[in-house]
């Protein structure tokens, strides 16, 4: 065999930084051995890995077809590595999901299979739909969950479970005293919203499909508690998961307004890479996510 599992794992390195220090860093590999491994195996079958501007690297044409077969040798190698020391559901777990997800319902799905599997390690990275996405594209994610929808030539977008927005106000706001809401009042509101890219955002402006040009958003955030503690203070109207909100609605600190002519529901979806090869640590992830994707959806 020409090439090593370690110049694979340098060349993945690199291409998921496009930087051989921070590839170094992540391999715990001085510069010069990833710069040496990379070299190597660019001469020894004269192809060109990466295109060199100045200190940054691309991948290459190349490189980039290369990238999946090689993610795919290694996670089988690392398997093989598995089944020889006796377990079959070890190592790294590297999970993206969306701020609602990531918050209220990936943490204690870690926990449960942290305790069926101890010899896993299942890292979690909490970004919005947009960048779960593109980091389950460049293989930095071995998987994502997320709120919205994606299109992407790579990458499959699986049905997990199902969730509702809900609109929201502060105890005492004006809006309480009206009932239900049609499209007239949701046109007088003040809102603050999720940022455009996330899956909340996304599933708020389809639901206002008509009406969401003459809406007012004072505020867009990148972060649920800060939506709701801006709603707590009298700014406006929110509108989150309910999921999120279950806490808040208990403590009385927060209050549903009825929006009975718009439909909040949607679904919450398992965003895998379509050339990914999954190992026994992802499907068994995976499996642990259709088990509680059915709790859900019986709650």
């Amino acid at each position: 065999m020409r090439y090593t599992l370690r110049q694979l794992e340098v060349f993945l390195a690199t291409a998921r930084h496009e930087s051989v220090s921070q590839a170094a860093v992540e391999l715990a590999l001085s510069q010069s051995a990833v710069s040496g491994a990379l070299r190597d195996l660019e001469k020894q079958f004269d192809v060109v890995l990466f295109d060199r501007v100045g200190k940054r690297l691309y991948l290459s044409e190349f490189g980039r077809e290369l990238r999946a077969p090689a993610e795919d040798v290694l996670a089988r190698a690392r398997e093989l590595e598995q089944s020889l020391g006796g377990s079959s559901v070890r190592g790294r777990l590297r999970v993206g999901a969306t701020l609602t997800i990531g918050n209220y319902l990936a943490v204690p799905m870690i926990a449960a299979f942290r305790e069926r599997y101890p010899e896993a390690d299942v890292q979690l990275e909490v970004a919005n739909t947009a960048s779960i996405a593109a980091r389950v594209a460049d293989y930095t994610l071995d998987m994502g969950l997320v709120e919205g929808e994606f299109n992407h030539p790579d990458l499959s977008l699986q049905p997990w479970r199902g969730d509702e927005l809900c609109v929201f106000a502060a105890p005492g706001h004006p809006v309480l005293a009206r009932g239900d809401l049609d499209d007239a009042g949701l046109v007088a509101q003040d809102w603050i919203l999720r940022e455009p890219g996330s899956g909340t955002r996304q599933a708020f402006d389809r639901a206002m499909h008509g009406i969401l040009a003459s809406m007012n958003v004072v505020l867009e955030l990148q972060h649920t508690e800060a939506i709701k503690r801006a709603v707590e203070a009298g700014l406006g109207l929110g509108c989150l998961s309910r999921i999120s909100l279950e806490d808040a609605f208990r403590r009385g600190s927060l209050v549903p307004v009825a929006v009975p002519g718009r439909d909040l529901r949607r679904g919450l979806g398992i965003l895998l890479h379509r050339q990914k090869y999954q190992g026994p640590a992802l499907r068994a992830w995976l499996a642990l996510c259709r088990e509680r994707g059915e709790a859900g959806a019986d709650a």
